[in-house]
């Protein structure tokens, strides 16, 4: 997905898991293209990606992107990655360095999934079992949970029942695993780009302190948090987002 004047500077956001482009980004989105052309992927097996039915990793996630980014032509981008979509940008400015000039990291972190590796990994099977049996109770709790906290309007409650039920289910879950299977934290560092880490104060998914954590391995990293706001924040608090990223992308390049 596209949006912002054709000739503007390059935006790219990587959304989290579960969630495709148009439903992570369509609050942050109109806001960003007032300055930026903004290109908005779908990861596999999310949106209108592919469905390919084999075990992947991260960096597998960041090459696709970055065949994406090959396809739009040679140039740079602000690269914005939210959740599972931190963790691809993370891949994405390592392995593909060229591509990338500055990395905001939204609600995410080297190691974002918070529990111990076996435990992460005996939760996704169990959540991949009970999805095997056609119960939608992920998606029935994620649709319930974003109507309540008021991140989506209940007039736009069928969309999204629509678009998280639009998911393949053993793609979901492989995305899940290949999440927890991410570590950064001995690379992260060395980047070598502007980093700008965005950190909801009440993150109830990836805990806040692993996101300062986080920042604390990048030199010269700043640091935005956003007051009161979950894991939800690109949904709830749009503009604080917006006004991250606008003062970041215009601030000084990285340090030598």
């Amino acid at each position: 997905r596209e949006a912002g004047p054709p000739e503007a500077p390059r935006l790219l956001l990587i959304h989290g898991w579960a969630l495709e482009s148009l439903a992570a980004w369509h609050r942050l989105m109109p806001l960003l293209a007032e300055r930026w052309r903004v290109i908005a992927v779908d990861l596999r097996g999310h949106g209108k990606s592919d469905r390919i039915r084999v075990r992947f990793a991260v960096e597998d996630l960041a090459d696709e992107v970055a065949m994406v980014l090959d396809a739009l032509g040679p140039g740079r981008y602000g690269v914005v990655g939210y959740s599972l979509g931190g963790a691809v940008a993370q891949a994405l400015a390592r392995r593909h360095p060229g591509r990338v000039e500055r990395l905001v990291l939204l609600a995410t972190a080297a190691q974002p999934m918070p529990l111990p590796r076996p435990a992460a990994a005996a939760g996704l099977v169990a959540l991949r079992a009970i999805a095997r049996l056609g119960l939608p109770v992920v998606p029935r709790i994620t649709h319930a949970y974003l109507l309540r906290s008021g991140a989506v309007p209940p007039e736009h409650a069928a969309w999204l029942w629509e678009t998280l039920l639009s998911r393949d289910e053993e793609l979901h879950h492989e995305a899940g695993f290949a999440l927890a299977r991410f570590d950064s934290r001995e690379w992260v560092g060395k980047l070598g780009v502007p980093v700008l880490c965005v950190i909801p104060s009440r993150d109830q998914l990836i805990p806040p302190s692993r996101q300062r954590a986080t920042a604390g391995l990048i030199p010269g990293a700043h640091t935005v948090e956003v007051p009161g706001a979950r894991h939800e924040v690109a949904f709830t608090h749009p503009d604080s987002v917006a006004a991250a990223i606008v003062g970041f992308m215009d601030g000084p390049s990285a340090p030598a």
